[in-house]
């Protein structure tokens, strides 16, 4: 049996077209990559790009109210304060009236026992008579010898002397007098008194304490307090100085109590505080039943009148730059837009602005610190967003610009 033997042309033409195969099918998966890396590049790009955008929040101005109402701390005192000291030395024999006591003008809250002060009166009181004799002897001298002088009986000169000696007793008696009266008046201190119709609010004395004339220093011996009426002070900041004038109403909230109680503003003190940037004010409020007692805490609610043109934006929407302070802005078409204000009050989460912005501003709450005018931003949240795929190409033309 014969074989036949393989035609060496038809085997090369098999190798050649299965070569060709293989290499058609290398260079459609080599296209095939290509398209698909510049692809994926592309995509990168373009993804870097609409990531390089920065999302911002928008807040619009926003226009005050008619009235605004301000809250501060405020400290309520008696109308009418007075500390009582003893004038008169001794020993307290009684006390007459206690804590939160009504009393009237004049009426004794404590007696004090003086021995020397009594005994220093009498001893005046008999200086003043022996005084008095001696000017009265005087003055009978005086006369005698006007009738002697007048017969030439005795000189001129001792006549003037004798007028000398009664004007001499006359004056010590002026002087004895003013010294009973002083004494007098320092007995009737042993008897301490209300100087006003009140209330005690405060006793530390009792039954055999020894007190000193004119002494100040420690504790009254007795407080009275006029309490019809009390006053509340305030410190208000700067900003609100200006609105603070006599007869602005109020508003009083004591701390666990559902009562409130009208006041009025009577009086500033027209100076700042250096420390604090504070001014003192004066409200003055009824308080017919006593329920406001001096010393006690009060929130003030001050209803102060407002311009309801006046814009308010938030806080965080400010920055602070050397030029002064602005805010960051968005056109129609997505741009930053950096706007100079004039700023007003602090009003602690919003700010009032006088001047330098519109009603229909965009303005961007808490702006990145790369935010710079010009940049293109996306709106979050917003109907008015930039399209993504506007912005990315926006962004794209300007990095190629950039040659970048």
């Amino acid at each position: 049996m014969m074989t036949s033997k393989p035609n060496p042309t038809a085997t090369r033409r098999r190798v050649l077209l299965i070569s060709s195969v293989i290499g058609v099918a290398a260079l459609g998966l080599a296209i095939s990559g290509i398209v698909d890396r510049a692809r994926s590049k592309q995509e990168l790009i373009a993804l870097t790009n609409e990531q390089a955008i920065p999302t911002v929040r928008l807040v619009q101005p926003a226009h005050g109210p008619s009235e605004q109402q301000l809250v501060l701390p405020g400290d309520v005192s008696a109308f009418n304060t007075g500390a009582i000291y003893a004038r008169a030395s001794g020993y307290v024999t009684d006390w007459f009236q206690d804590i939160g006591t009504h009393v009237k003008k004049g009426q004794v809250l404590a007696t004090i026992d003086s021995p020397e002060l009594d005994q220093q009166l009498a001893q005046a009181r008999a200086d003043l008579a022996s005084a008095r004799a001696n000017e009265k002897l005087a003055q009978v001298t005086l006369e005698r010898w006007k009738s002697l002088a007048a017969k030439s009986i005795v000189s001129q000169q001792a006549k003037d002397e004798k007028d000398g000696d009664a004007v001499s007793k006359a004056a010590a008696v002026a002087a004895a007098e003013a010294n009973v009266a002083r004494l007098e008046a320092l007995t009737s201190f042993k008897a301490l008194t209300a100087p006003f119709d009140g209330i005690v609010t405060a006793r530390s004395v009792d039954i055999g304490d020894l007190v000193s004339a004119g002494g100040t220093i420690g504790k009254a011996l007795f407080q009275v307090s006029d309490i019809h009426r009390v006053r509340i002070y305030v410190n208000v900041p700067q900003a609100y100085l200006r609105e603070m004038k006599p007869g602005l109403r109020a508003v009083l909230e004591l701390p666990g109590s559902d009562e409130t109680f009208e006041a009025t503003l009577t009086s500033t003190s027209n100076s700042i505080s250096e420390n604090s940037r504070t001014g003192l004010v004066e409200l003055q409020a009824d308080n017919p039943n006593g329920r406001l007692w001096p010393g006690a805490f009060a929130e003030v609610h001050f209803h102060i009148p407002s311009d309801p043109s006046t814009l308010l934006i938030p806080a965080t929407a400010l920055v602070f730059s050397p030029d002064g302070m602005s805010v960051a802005t968005v056109s129609a078409d997505g741009k930053v837009m950096s706007k100079k204000i004039r700023i007003g009050r602090n009003l602690g989460n919003d700010v009032e602005v006088i001047g330098g912005l519109s009603a229909s501003d965009q303005i961007i709450d808490s702006p990145q610190e790369s935010i710079i005018p010009g940049d293109i931003v996306r709106i979050a949240e917003s109907k008015r967003a930039i399209p993504a795929a506007q912005a990315v190409k926006e962004a794209s033309d300007s990095v190629a610009r950039s040659g970048i």
